[in-house]
């Protein structure tokens, strides 16, 4: 499960990356694999990551010219990364962990240049089956990993992922969910009769692409 979490590629990504990816941050970056994605398909001069866990840090090292440790918030980026010099921030599942993720997005989108990207992954809050269980069970029980997981401290509907971005001062350029649902599963169907409507319910995590 650990390995999993922290050492799986979020191939997902890849179809919205910017043209040029020359440098990169990665916020939360486990072991960095998704960054080894993105050095697959781009030519990438810098590569940053930000790891809370010592351990997967270490392990992250061959991924990154620079690893800093600990708790992105408090990591001196300012002072290392010259003010709109990145292409690309990723933060993929990680600002639900943080106390004021707004700040962080702030600070993030002001290292990006023009036409860079900033790409969020967050869970979706409203999804059909902790409704349902809320609902039906009243249970709001924290759990290792997922939707509640017990280290989230911030929660999320697709307008406030959103708004993770807009309120950075960025242009968003796709709020979809990163799940994508392939005939005949039911929530193909679903998607496909409400035009969209019911991916409000129906997402697990929202994926959100903002350009500065």
């Amino acid at each position: 499960m650990t390995e999993r979490y922290y050492g799986t590629a979020r191939t997902e990504i890849l179809p919205w990356l910017p043209e040029r990816v020359e440098r990169v941050l990665d916020v939360g970056c486990g072991t960095g694999a998704t960054t080894e994605a993105v050095r697959s398909l781009r030519s990438l001069a810098w590569a940053g990551g930000i790891e809370y866990v010592g351990e997967v840090a270490a392990q992250a090292a061959h991924a990154f010219d620079r690893v800093w440790v600990g708790d992105a918030a408090a990591a001196p980026l300012e002072a290392e990364i010259p003010a709109g010099s990145l292409d690309l921030v990723l933060c993929l599942d990680v600002l639900e962990h943080m106390v004021d993720p707004w700040s962080m997005t702030r600070r993030l989108a002001a290292l990006l240049r023009p036409g860079g990207r900033l790409i969020i992954s967050v869970p979706n809050i409203r999804n059909w089956k902790f409704v349902w269980r809320l609902t039906t069970r009243g249970d709001f029980i924290y759990r290792e990993a997922g939707l509640l997981d017990r280290t989230h401290l911030r929660f999320f509907v697709r307008r406030t992922a959103v708004e993770l971005a807009t309120g950075a001062d960025l242009s968003v350029v796709a709020a979809t969910s990163v799940q994508h649902w392939r005939f005949p599963d039911g929530r193909w169907f679903l998607s496909r009769a409400s035009a969209g409507r019911l991916d409000e319910i129906l997402a697990k995590q929202w994926l959100v692409v903002a350009e500065r």
